[in-house]
C-alpha cells in the first residue's frame, strides 16, 4: 500500500537522482527505528522488516515520479505501518492482533523520540543465541536495510546462504522470545562487546578487496562507521563504543592509500601522504573521549595500536616498542591467536625475527589453516635467510587465499 495521502508532495528536485539520494539517506537514518517500533507494535521482526523493505521500494517509485515528501521519515514510517497492517489482514488471526495496536495519527512517530530505537534492535540482532554469521546478516538486513543480494556481495557469501541465515535468525528470535532491548547493566558489557564485534566485522568484510569497491552499490564500510557513531551517540558513557569508532576511523583514513589502481597496498608500502588527515583527527578525538571515561578495553587498545601506526611518518619510523607494549596490554582483554600473531610482527621489530618465529610457530595448532599465519611466517623466515621455507609458507598462504587482491600480492613475492 502506498500512502499517497500521508503528506503533501513537494516539487521534485533534480529528478530521480536527487530523490534516490534522499531515500538512501532516509533509509540509513530512519529504517532501523521504524523496524524496531513496528516490531514492538506488531510483535514480529519478520513482519516489521518486510514492511519496511516494501516501503522502500514504494518510495523509490513514488518519489521519482511525484517528488519527495516534505517529511521523508514520516512518509516511510506510514508506508511501512500500512504494509504491516496489510500483512496482518491477510493472516487468520488479524482481528485479535489489530485490537492491540495503538492508533497513531498519520505521520506521528511510533516511539518516544528520546529513545533511539535502533539500539535495542541492534542488541536483538546481535543476541548471543544467534550465530556470528546470523548476527552479521540480520544486522545488515534489519538495521542497515541492505537487500539480501547486497549482503551477499558485501560478505562474499552465496545469496541463498544469506537468505537462509536471515530467515532462521528471525525464526529463532520469535521462537525464543529474544527481546529487542538494551541489556541490563549486569550483562551490558558482554552484550555490547558482541554488538561492537559485529560492527567491526561488518567494516572488515566491506573493505577486503579493492575490486569490490568499484562494483558495490552500497558502501557497507561507511554503513559500519555510521552504525558505530549511532552506538556512541546512544551510549555516550560506554568507553568501548568510542574505542571502536576510533579504530574504524583510523582504518577509514587509510582507504585512499590501501587500494591504488585496483591493487591492494599493504600498510608497510602505503603512501602515507594519501591518508586522510581530517578523518585521522576525528579518530584521535574519539580515542581521547574513550580514555577520559577511564574504562579500558580491547577496542580502545586496538584503536591505540592503529593510532601508533598513524603517528609514524613511515613504516620504518614506527614506535615498535610502544606497539609491543600495547599488544601486551591487549592480551589481558583479547588473547586470541590472531592478536598474538600481530604481536609477533611487533616482536620481530623489537627483538628480531628469531624471537618472532618462535612465537609464530607456537600458534600453528590454532592457525595452521589461516592464510595470514603462513604469510607472516614467510616474511619472518625470509628475514632469517631461510628462503626455501619462506617459499613453502608463501605457497601455503596462496593456497588458502580466495581474495584476488591478496593472491596477487603473494604471487608477486613468489616471482622475486
Amino acid at each position: 500500500m502506498t500512502p499517497s495521502d500521508a503528506a503533501p508532495r513537494g516539487p521534485a528536485t533534480g529528478g530521480g537522482a536527487a530523490s534516490d539520494r534522499l531515500l538512501e539517506r532516509t533509509v540509513r537514518e530512519e529504517s532501523a527505528r521504524i523496524v524496531a517500533a513496528l516490531t514492538r507494535s506488531f510483535g514480529s521482526l519478520d513482519i516489521a522488516e518486510e514492511a519496511v523493505a516494501e516501503a522502500v521500494v514504494e518510495a523509490l517509485r513514488e518519489w521519482r515520479t511525484r517528488g519527495v515528501p516534505p517529511n521523508a521519515g514520516a512518509w516511510l514510517t506510514r508506508a511501512a505501518r500500512n504494509n504491516a497492517v496489510d500483512r496482518l489482514r491477510r493472516e487468520r488471526r488479524y482481528r485479535d492482533k489489530l485490537a492491540l495496536l495503538p492508533t497513531d495519527p498519520v505521520g506521528a512517530p511510533l516511539a518516544d523520540a528520546d529513545v533511539d530505537e535502533r539500539i535495542p534492535l541492534l542488541f536483538g540482532c546481535c543476541h548471543p543465541a544467534l550465530s556470528p554469521e546470523a548476527q552479521l546478516a540480520l544486522t545488515l538486513r534489519a538495521v542497515c536495510s541492505l537487500t539480501t543480494a547486497q549482503i551477499a556481495r558485501a560478505t562474499l557469501t552465496p545469496e541463498s546462504t544469506v537468505a537462509q541465515r536471515i530467515v532462521r535468525a528471525k525464526r529463532k528470535i520469535g521462537a525464543a522470545g529474544i527481546p529487542l532491548r538494551i541489556p541490563d547493566p549486569s550483562e551490558r558489557v558482554a552484550r555490547l562487546d558482541l554488538v561492537l564485534t559485529v560492527v567491526s566485522v561488518m567494516y572488515s568484510e566491506a573493505h577486503l578487496t579493492p575490486e569490490r569497491d568499484a562494483a558495490a552499490d552500497r558502501d557497507v564500510a561507511e554503513d559500519a562507521l555510521w552504525l558505530a557513531g549511532v552506538v556512541v551517540a546512544a551510549l555516550p558513557h560506554e568507553a568501548e563504543a568510542h574505542g571502536l569508532l576510533a579504530l574504524l576511523l583510523f582504518h577509514r583514513a587509510r582507504e585512499g592509500a590501501r587500494a591504488v589502481d585496483g591493487e591492494l597496498v599493504l600498510l608497510p608500502d602505503q603512501d602515507r601522504s594519501r591518508w586522510d588527515a581530517a578523518i585521522t583527527a576525528r579518530a584521535h578525538a574519539a580515542l581521547v573521549r574513550a580514555a577520559r571515561l577511564r574504562h579500558p578495553g580491547r577496542w580502545q587498545l586496538h584503536a591505540a595500536i592503529a593510532a601508533c601506526h598513524s603517528d609514524a611518518a613511515t613504516w620504518a619510523e614506527t614506535d615498535w616498542l610502544q606497539l609491543l607494549t600495547l599488544y601486551d596490554m591487549l592480551l589481558a582483554y583479547d588473547a586470541s591467536p590472531v592478536v598474538r600473531l600481530n604481536r609477533a610482527v611487533a616482536l620481530a621489530a623489537v627483538e628480531g625475527p628469531a624471537a618472532a618465529l618462535a612465537e609464530i610457530d607456537a600458534l600453528e595448532p590454532r592457525l595452521h589453516d589461516y592464510r595470514l599465519w603462513h604469510a607472516v611466517r614467510a616474511h619472518v623466515l625470509r628475514e632469517l635467510g631461510r628462503d626455501d621455507e619462506a617459499l613453502a609458507a608463501d605457497l601455503s598462504a596462496l593456497e588458502l587465499t580466495a581474495n584476488l587482491a591478496e593472491r596477487r600480492i603473494i604471487e608477486s613475492r613468489l616471482r622475486r
